[in-house]
């Protein structure tokens, strides 16, 4: 029954059509502006066809939940009746495990990667269902880049509907006095009809609508976590057991054994006369060295002195530097301080800005109900004259 949630959507929809029309004064065949009749029914129009769109993958979402977990139960069943043995070997052939298109597709894509593991050498580890029949599947089923953006849409449709009816109602309202105000105030109480309309079923729909789409997410997600609980237990094959591990990783090192215990009788008889050689190449490289360090380590300590010399010219620059960054920082410091006392008097002078304008808005307030006074005053007499 929770999985049919959506249809409710539905049913709200059809009342908020009848009661918008019968605001409107359709049914009574008194309805006073057809605008405002014509924004309403377009913006229920958009919201159907939203609606139309959303429960087309609401269905296919509830339809690959209901298969997942009819095949949980049908999974449970038959290994219990293979009496707790693994069932992969019914169906690692071609033998069908789902109805619909998509599961079974992600399905037979697992089916053909446990397959090409198996057939490699050395291979210990199967891969996991997960990777093909997961939420992301969910989610491109139940069309979520559509779905999520809907309460969204919604509530900016309300928003829209309301700044549209306030737009028609403030151009229809114009007068320089107060007998033209009161004639157009109809049509400003029109228009705002209309945007009190279009934004209370615009956010009603919005919360409803988010409401219905997160339940049938989450019974969907943990449906198919269900599931992978259940294929993992009952059809999973298992991964290679650690005795055959341990038992390739010791004909390995055999065969590094053999290797190098053949490397090592060659090596054995060459030992002496290559221990010769070697005292040989070591007395004559020393002579060598004697000879050509001479003359380079006086090269080196010329080297070296001209880099302590050019080293301190370095410093005493770097130092001459840093004076130059200390003034900056000062004459930086200054300049900030400066640019404080400034800000300090925009912001007295803005204060005296806003106080200046309250006074002025206090003054226009006074002198609109004086005008107002004298306007009824004036009326009042008129009509004393007129009778």
């Amino acid at each position: 029954m929770k999985r049919k949630l959506y249809y409710v959507l539905f049913l709200l929809y059809v009342i908020v059509v009848v009661f918008v029309l019968y605001l409107n004064g359709v049914f009574t065949g008194e309805w006073e502006s057809s605008v405002n009749l014509a924004i309403n029914i377009g913006f229920l129009v958009i919201i159907g066809i939203l609606f139309v769109i959303s429960a087309v993958s609401f269905g296919r979402l509830c339809g690959v939940t209901r298969e997942l977990d009819a095949v949980r139960l049908r999974l449970q069943e038959e290994y219990q009746a293979a009496g707790g043995t693994k069932l992969w070997v019914r169906y690692k052939s071609d033998a069908k495990l789902f109805e619909g298109k998509d599961l079974q597709e992600a399905f037979d894509k697992y089916r053909l990667r446990v397959r090409a593991s198996g057939a490699r050498r050395n291979t210990g580890s199967s891969c996991d269902l997960e990777e093909y029949i997961n939420e992301d599947l969910l989610d491109r089923v139940g069309m979520n880049f559509f779905n999520s953006g809907v309460p969204g849409t919604l509530t900016g449709m309300g928003i829209l509907g309301t700044f549209l009816g306030l737009s028609m109602g403030l151009g229809a309202f114009s007068g320089d006095d107060i007998f033209t105000i009161s004639d157009n105030v109809g049509a400003l109480l029109s228009g705002m009809k209309v945007a009190f309309h279009t934004s209370v079923y615009g956010i009603f729909f919005s919360l409803v609508f988010g409401m219905i789409y997160r339940s049938l997410m989450s019974d969907a997600y943990r449906t198919l976590d269900e599931f992978l609980e259940v294929f993992r237990q009952t059809v999973q094959p298992v991964a290679a057991k650690d005795d055959e591990n341990a038992a390739t990783m010791l004909v390995y090192q055999a065969g590094m054994a053999s290797s190098l215990r053949q490397m090592l009788d060659v090596l054995k008889g060459n030992t002496a006369e290559q221990t010769a050689g070697v005292g040989r190449i070591v007395d004559r490289f020393t002579e060598q060295m004697q000879l050509a360090l001479e003359t380079d380590f006086k090269k080196l300590g010329n080297v070296l002195r001209s880099a302590g010399e050019a080293q301190a010219k370095s410093a005493a620059d770097v130092a001459e530097m840093v004076d130059a960054v200390t003034s900056l920082v000062e004459v930086n410091r200054d300049v900030q301080e400066a640019l404080a006392c400034v800000m300090e008097r925009q912001e007295i002078f803005a204060r005296q800005l806003e106080d200046q304008g309250k006074m002025l808005a206090n003054m226009c307030s006074d002198m609109s109900d004086e005008i107002t006074s004298q306007l009824y005053t004036f009326e009042q007499m008129r009509n004393l004259y007129e009778k």
